[in-house]
C-alpha cells in the first residue's frame, strides 16, 4: 500500500523533491541548489544540464531520509519556477543553451518592438501584457542566437519546455521515448496559449517566431503523463500533477474556489485569488491566468499579483553588499532598530512587475542621512516586501469589487515574525501561517495524487490544512496611510530611469 506523493520542487535557487503523506504532512525532504549564472547586467541564467542531475539526486536522498523506496511511492508531482525557458536537442537532449531565466531581461528591445506601443496587444487572449518576464521572447531569442537553432527547430529536431517539461521529458526517459508536456498553468505563462481554447495560438506564435513543432503538449494538471524510466530510482511511478509554482502554492494552500488566495514569499512575491471558471480581466495590472485543471473538469481561473524582487532582496544585502553573513540573520538585524530611519528600498533590479509593469525602472534606496546604518538598511528591505504585497492586494481588491478578510501566505520569508507583523500592519488585515508552509510542493503532490486516487477530492485535501499563527495589525490607520504614500513617492522615483 502506497504510503506517500512525492513532489519535486524545481524552484528559481534549488531542486528539492518532499515526500506527502496522507494527512498532508511532510515525511522527508531533500534539497540541492544550482548556480545563478549572471553573464551580462539584466542577464539571469541556469543549466538545465545541473538542474536535471539535481533532482536525480534529490529523489535518492529524500528516498533514502525516509527509508522507503519508489514501492511506497503512489505518484510523483512537479512543480517549477514557470517562465524560465530551456531548449534542448530531441535526439539527445543536450540544451542548446543555458535556461533563461523568468527574471532575465534581455529580451526587452524585441518585447518594445513588438508592442509598438501596446503592451496590452495581446492581453485578450493570453491575459498577460507584454514584458521580458514571459517565455515567448527568451524562446525566440536563443533561437536567433545560438548558430542553426531557428532551421533545427523548424526541422523538429529541438524542444522547448519550461522546467516542468524538462524535469518530465528526462524523467520519462528522455531521448528515449521520453513525455514532452506542459500544464495548462504553466503554458499560460508562455505568452503562446489562448487562455479560452486553452492551446497554442497560432497568430502568437508567428508573432514571436516561435516553430510549433518544438512545444510541448498541454495537459491538464492531474492527470497521469507517463511513468518514471528505467534510468530513476522511482521506475514506474505514475507522474500525475503539474502546476506552476505559484498554482502549486495556492493548492497546497486548499484555495479552491473563487475568492480564496495566498500570497507566497519566496525569491519574488506572488499573490494569486482564484476567480472560478470565470475569466477576470484586471483593470489594476494584475495577470488573469489559469489556477488549475483537474482532468477533464473546466479550467479554473485566477487573478495574479506578481513582484520580481522581495527573498532575492535578501540575498542582494548578503552577496552584493556584504551587510549580512546569512539570509537567516536578517530578522535580528532589522529588529536591533525600531523602524528604518526614513530610509525606503524600491527593489526595481528588473524593472517593475505588478501593478506598475515598468520596465524602464530601476532599483533605488531613498531618504539616506547620515544617520542610516546597515540595521535600517536591513529593515527597509524586509519593509520593501509588504509594501509590494499591500499594492498587488489592493489591485486585486478592486478588480474583485470587494475588500480581502484575511491573506494566507507561505513560503520561506514567512519565518520572519518581524516581517509577518508589519505584513499585517500595513495591510490591516490578519496574516495567517499554515502549519505546513511548504506549500509548493504540498500543491503538486495533492494534483498527483488526485490523479491516482490516493486521495478522493479536493474535500479531504481541505480537511489537510491547518492554521499555525496568525498576525493582527498593531498600528492606526493614519500610520499606515502615512508609511503607505511615502512609499508611493518611493516608486516613482525609480521610474525613467532607462
Amino acid at each position: 500500500m502506497p504510503r506517500y506523493v512525492l513532489a519535486i520542487d524545481q524552484g528559481t535557487t534549488s531542486t528539492r523533491a518532499v515526500l506527502v503523506t496522507s494527512d498532508g504532512r511532510i515525511a522527508a525532504s531533500a534539497q540541492r541548489e544550482h548556480a545563478q549564472l549572471f553573464p551580462q547586467a539584466g542577464w539571469v541564467e541556469h543549466d538545465p544540464a545541473e538542474i536535471w542531475r539535481n533532482a536525480r539526486l534529490v529523489i535518492g536522498e529524500v528516498l533514502a531520509r525516509a527509508d522507503t523506496t519508489r514501492h511506497e511511492v503512489a505518484a510523483i508531482g512537479i512543480t517549477n519556477q514557470r517562465e524560465t525557458a530551456i531548449v534542448w536537442e530531441r535526439a539527445t537532449g543536450r540544451p542548446v543553451a543555458n535556461a533563461i531565466v523568468w527574471q532575465d531581461t534581455r529580451t526587452q528591445a524585441r518585447i518594445d518592438a513588438l508592442a509598438d506601443g501596446d503592451v496590452d496587444r495581446f492581453r485578450d487572449r493570453t491575459g498577460l501584457p507584454l514584458a521580458s518576464y514571459f517565455s515567448a521572447a527568451k524562446i525566440a531569442w536563443i533561437l536567433d542566437e545560438t548558430p542553426g537553432a531557428r532551421a533545427r527547430a523548424e526541422r523538429g529536431e529541438l524542444l522547448f519546455g519550461t522546467p516542468d517539461s524538462w524535469v518530465l521529458w528526462n524523467l520519462t526517459g528522455g531521448p528515449s521515448g521520453g513525455v514532452h508536456a506542459t500544464d495548462v498553468t504553466n503554458a499560460s505563462r508562455t505568452q503562446l496559449m489562448d487562455l479560452r481554447t486553452l492551446d497554442w495560438d497560432p497568430d502568437l506564435l508567428e508573432a514571436f517566431g516561435v516553430p510549433a513543432a518544438m512545444l510541448p503538449s498541454i495537459r491538464s494538471s492531474s492527470e497521469r503523463y507517463g511513468e518514471a524510466s528505467s534510468s530513476s530510482l522511482v521506475l514506474h511511478t505514475p507522474i500525475a500533477g503539474i502546476l506552476g509554482d505559484q498554482q502549486a502554492a495556492t493548492f497546497g494552500q486548499a484555495a479552491f474556489e473563487a475568492g480564496e488566495s495566498k500570497n507566497t514569499y519566496g525569491t519574488g512575491n506572488f499573490l494569486i485569488v482564484g476567480t472560478g471558471e470565470q475569466l477576470v480581466r484586471s483593470r489594476n495590472g494584475l495577470l488573469t491566468t489559469l489556477a488549475y485543471r483537474l482532468g477533464d473538469a473546466p479550467p479554473r481561473y485566477a487573478l495574479e499579483g506578481s513582484i520580481a524582487v522581495t527573498g532575492s532582496l535578501v540575498q542582494w544585502l548578503r552577496d552584493n553588499l556584504g551587510l549580512i553573513g546569512a539570509a537567516s540573520e536578517i530578522e535580528a538585524l532589522a529588529a536591533s532598530v525600531p523602524d528604518t530611519g526614513e530610509v525606503y528600498i524600491v527593489p526595481a533590479f528588473s524593472g517593475l512587475f505588478a501593478p506598475y509593469w515598468r520596465p524602464d525602472a530601476r532599483g533605488a534606496i531613498v531618504g539616506l542621512t547620515r544617520f542610516t546604518n546597515r540595521a535600517h538598511l536591513a529593515r527597509a528591505a524586509l519593509e520593501a516586501t509588504a509594501f509590494q504585497t499591500r499594492e498587488v492586494l489592493d489591485a486585486a481588491a478592486d478588480d474583485l469589487g470587494r475588500p480581502f478578510a484575511e491573506l494566507r501566505v507561505d513560503g520561506g520569508m514567512v519565518r520572519n515574525e518581524l516581517l509577518m507583523q508589519f505584513q499585517a500592519d500595513i495591510l490591516g488585515i490578519p496574516v495567517v501561517r499554515p502549519a505546513v508552509t511548504e506549500t509548493t510542493a504540498l500543491g503538486a503532490a495533492f494534483a498527483a495524487g488526485l490523479a491516482v486516487g490516493f486521495w478522493s477530492g479536493l474535500d479531504e485535501l481541505r480537511a489537510t490544512w491547518s492554521e499555525d499563527h496568525r498576525w493582527l495589525p498593531q498600528i492606526s490607520p493614519a500610520a499606515r496611510e502615512a508609511r503607505l504614500a511615502t512609499w508611493r513617492k518611493a516608486v516613482t522615483r525609480t521610474f525613467d530611469w532607462v
